[in-house]
């Protein structure tokens, strides 16, 4: 018996860029100390005022099955939420809670793509994003961008593959790579959206650690309301990562479709981790902003840090919790990079091949752990550079 073609290539028959961190994790399952700065995790838990919520309201009865578009309340939380911060009005009637970014991920690209369309998305990229796209049956479509351009996307060079295509998936502020878009950016993104009757999926999951600039939702700019699908999470800004709640926002009718999709996928969310999230958005931005604080500041460490040293170069790092390093002065690519700084120092990172190739020859650092052992992982790492660049 065999597994379905849909599931058995999900990869693509490629790797899914998970190899240096499955190495890092078995060296710490062996008892060897690894510092990691691989994965966006928080080096903080849940809040204990949320999880108390959490509790409350689970003890107090609300386990059973909760209303698959989501709790009234929360829904209502994340409109007027939306509506304030973009400028477009938004009600429940926009919105569905999902268990995770994840799932909204993979319910917008099941709701605007039958089997074999054509989904574009971006190189650097998040590592899942092709294999959603494989799994709501698509037919994914890569689109690199460039280091030199700051991994800003070309709007020419997305339009000259738009023709007959489905759908186009951004991430801003983006993971891997730390960037925001620019508005020039995401207006020439619209306008080769509008021009060719795209369906833009915009992954906004990092949309409360913005370091530079100001993060631009595509939904707010002319005649792309009717036409994006925007992707939010609790996880990063709340650190609510184990809780799997997150939402997609879009026109009523598209979130009525993917309300059927819930019914006979996931069927809904828990009830009390709805009512957590929406206790824990009502803590406000200054709330975001404590979450996303360690961030910022070690974003200041690490531009500090590498100033005094020529081997390694920063991407502009102006949002989300990652630097992206250019190590290219080595000669190494990005995995033999990260594959011997782990085996000589014990430190994890992110090949920049795990994201794709427009990112090779550079490592993805999460800024996750605490701001000493950050900086000094750091500068093992500038120091591990210049001794390699120095011996070409």
């Amino acid at each position: 018996m065999q597994a379905s073609q849909r599931i058995a290539g999900l990869l693509g028959g490629g790797s899914d860029g998970w190899g240096v961190f499955n190495t890092a994790r078995q060296m710490i399952a062996d008892g060897v100390a690894v510092t990691e700065l691989t994965i966006g995790e928080h080096d903080i838990r849940t809040a204990a005022p949320i999880l108390q919520e959490m509790h409350r309201t689970a003890l107090a009865g609300h386990t059973g099955y909760a209303s698959i578009p989501g709790v009234t309340a929360l829904r209502d939380e994340i409109a007027a939420r939306v509506t304030a911060r973009t400028g477009v009005e938004t009600t429940r009637a926009n919105i569905m809670i999902t268990p995770g970014g994840q799932s909204a991920l993979y319910a917008a690209h099941f709701a605007v793509c039958d089997p074999g369309d054509r989904a574009l998305y971006l190189d650097p990229f998040y590592a899942t994003y092709p294999g959603t796209l494989r799994g709501a049956s698509a037919n994914p479509v890569c689109i690199q961008t460039r280091a030199e351009d700051a991994f800003q996307p070309r709007a020419d060079e997305i339009a000259a593959v738009a023709a007959g295509a489905k759908s186009l998936l951004i991430n801003t502020p983006n993971n891997p790579t730390g960037v925001v878009y620019s508005r020039a950016t995401l207006e020439g993104i619209a306008q080769v959206c509008r021009d060719h009757e795209l369906w833009l999926i915009s992954d906004e999951v990092y949309d409360t650690q913005v370091w530079e600039g100001v993060h631009l939702s595509p939904r707010a700019l002319p005649g792309m309301a009717e036409r994006t699908l925007v992707v939010g999470s609790m996880s990063k800004s709340h650190a609510m990562t184990g809780s799997r709640i997150g939402w997609v926002i879009g026109p009523e009718d598209m979130v009525g479709h993917m309300i059927n999709l819930a019914t006979h996928t996931t069927y809904g969310v828990p009830g009390f981790i709805q009512d957590a999230a929406l206790y824990a958005l009502q803590l406000g931005e200054g709330f975001e902003a404590e979450i996303a604080a360690p961030f910022r500041r070690r974003r200041a460490i690490a531009q500090r840090v590498l100033a005094e040293q020529n081997a390694v170069a920063l991407v502009p790092a102006q949002g989300a919790m990652y630097l992206m390093l250019d190590v290219r002065s080595t000669g190494m690519s990005g995995e033999d990079f990260a594959l011997a700084l782990l085996k000589e120092h014990r430190i994890a990172t992110m090949p920049g091949e795990s994201f794709g190739t427009a990112a090779a020859g550079h490592v993805r650092v999460a800024m996750t752990i605490e701001d000493g052992a950050f900086e000094t992982a750091l500068k093992t790492l500038c120091a591990f550079a210049e001794t390699r660049a120095s011996g070409r």
